[in-house]
């Protein structure tokens, strides 16, 4: 057993509300998955769809019991939202320790009583290119949804996480190969979450946009009698 943190590589320990991913930098560096506090509560309490520009890109509001699957799920905040606004949420996750994490953050949340939106949430650890790639997995999916990791300006906060993640999981070109697989998948569109000024995924223009003060939503239609104009939010 360890009896304090490794010095050169990433470790997990137990926080005082989750478990703890951390990168032994100077300070100490540690994201959880957490539902029930911090940033996440308040998001929580201000939910509506006019407030959430996600819910409008996944065209929650135009049908119900949307099935939206989260092919690159993270940290799970936009998939808990999704979820809270009344979707069915499949989290992919490839990473076995964000898995433990995910895990971890669903139970503090059913510890809470955030249901019945944790109830909508399904948790499973896959490689997205291949669950995505299988028939048996795409007869209910109506929407897929991915925020790869890019690595422009943003807030130091959000760098510092990013770093973290990135570090973990490292890096390729999954998630330009991962959006000609949603485009299969999904019965009615696709959503990518960028940054405003990030260039479309796999340099693929997509048919309408949701752009916002420092993100934007692309949007990959694929029945063409849903539309979402292009707006700002």
């Amino acid at each position: 057993m360890l009896t304090q943190p490794p010095s050169d590589q990433l470790y997990l320990q137990p926080g005082p509300s989750a478990i703890q991913l951390c990168q032994p930098t100077r300070p100490v560096t540690c994201i959880k998955v957490d539902f029930v506090t911090g940033r996440q509560a308040h998001r929580r309490r201000q939910l509506g769809h006019r407030r959430e520009a996600i819910a409008k890109a996944c065209g929650l509001g135009q049908a119900d019991n949307l099935h939206i699957v989260d092919a690159t799920a993270g940290l799970g905040r936009d998939a808990y939202v999704l979820a809270a606004l009344g979707a069915q949420v499949t989290l992919i996750e490839r990473s076995p320790v964000l898995c433990a994490m995910l895990e971890d953050g669903l139970k503090q949340a059913a510890a809470a009583g955030l249901e019945p939106a944790r109830e909508r949430m399904r948790l499973i650890e896959a490689d997205a290119n291949v669950w995505l790639d299988d028939p048996r997995n795409q007869s209910s999916i109506d929407v897929v949804y991915l925020d790869p990791m890019y690595s422009g300006a943003r807030r130091a906060a959000a760098g510092k996480e990013l770093a973290l993640l990135s570090a973990l999981l490292g890096s390729g070109n999954e998630t330009e190969q991962l959006l000609e697989k949603a485009l299969v998948a999904a019965r009615k569109r696709v959503v990518v979450k960028r940054q405003r000024r990030a260039p479309a995924l796999a340099g693929r223009p997509p048919d309408h946009q949701l752009t916002g003060k420092s993100t934007r939503f692309d949007i990959y239609q694929i029945n063409p009698a849903r539309t979402v104009d292009s707006a700002e939010y």
